[in-house]
C-alpha cells in the first residue's frame, strides 16, 4: 500500500522507466551500458516505492497512551521551554526519519485539534539544534480529558521540500490515523505536559502508531 501524496511522483516514477527501458532498448547498442541504465532506473523507481510505502497499522486506541507520530529513532528526550503555543517547559521528545523510512505521521493521542499553523523556514539538518525553530515546520497542539493539551512539531529536514498535515483546528481526530506526511528525511517533535512518564529512551526505534511514547499513569 502506498499514500495518497505519492500518487503523482510513482506514476511520474512508473512513467520515467518504462521511457528509460524503451529509449536505452533502441539506440544504446554496447549491452553492458544497455543494462546498466535499464537496471538504474529500477533501482531509481524502486527508492520511489519504497519511500512512498504506507503500512497498514491498527492502533490499540488508548487514551493512557502517547503513541509514536512516526516511524524513526529517539533523538531527544529533555525538558525544554516551548514558546509557540505553551510559552512554559515541557518535556520533549523528538523522532528522526531517515529517508528509509515511512514518512506517514500519525495522531499521537485522540482529541480536539485546538491550534494548527504552517511556518516556512530554512532546510537545515533534521537533527540540527535550531531546526524546531528555523526549519520550515508546521505545529499542531492536540487536547484531551487524559493529557490535556499535546504539541506536535513536524519539521523538513535538508532534503524534505514538502510537509503535507492534514490537522485543522476544530477537527476531533483518533489516535494512530493519518495525519499527514514529510517526504525525506525529517523529523517530529512531541511536547507533553511536565510528569509525564516516559516509555522510551534515546537510540530506540520507534514504530508509528505502536510504540508507546509516554503513559499518564
Amino acid at each position: 500500500m502506498f499514500h495518497k501524496e505519492g500518487t503523482k511522483t510513482i506514476l511520474l516514477g512508473i512513467i520515467f522507466t518504462a521511457t528509460i527501458l524503451l529509449v536505452s532498448d533502441q539506440f544504446v547498442a554496447i549491452e553492458w551500458v544497455k543494462k546498466l541504465i535499464q537496471i538504474s532506473a529500477f533501482l531509481i523507481l524502486i527508492i520511489i516505492l519504497q519511500f512512498f510505502r504506507n503500512p497498514k497499522r491498527t492502533a490499540i486506541i488508548n487514551d493512557n497512551h502517547i503513541l509514536a507520530p512516526v516511524d524513526g529513532k529517539v533523538v531527544v528526550i529533555e525538558e525544554v521551554y516551548e514558546g509557540e503555543y505553551f510559552k512554559d517547559k515541557r518535556l520533549q521528545v523528538s523522532i528522526f526519519m531517515s529517508p528509509i523510512n515511512v514518512h506517514v505521521t500519525r495522531y499521537a493521542m485522540s482529541g480536539l485539534i485546538k491550534f494548527s499553523k504552517y511556518h516556512p523556514g530554512k532546510f537545515l539538518v533534521a537533527w540540527h539544534p535550531k531546526a524546531s525553530e528555523e526549519n520550515e515546520r508546521t505545529t499542531v497542539v492536540i487536547e484531551n480529558n487524559t493529557f490535556g493539551a499535546i504539541l506536535y512539531r513536524q519539521i523538513a529536514g535538508a532534503l524534505a521540500r514538502r510537509i503535507v498535515n492534514y490537522a485543522q483546528e476544530g477537527m476531533q481526530v483518533v489516535q494512530g490515523t493519518d495525519a499527514g506526511f514529510i517526504k525525506f528525511g525529517s523529523r517530529v517533535d512531541l511536547f507533553l505536559p511536565l510528569g509525564t512518564k516516559i516509555d522510551v529512551v534515546l537510540n530506540q526505534k520507534a514504530i508509528g502508531g505502536k510504540t508507546i511514547i509516554a503513559t499518564k499513569e
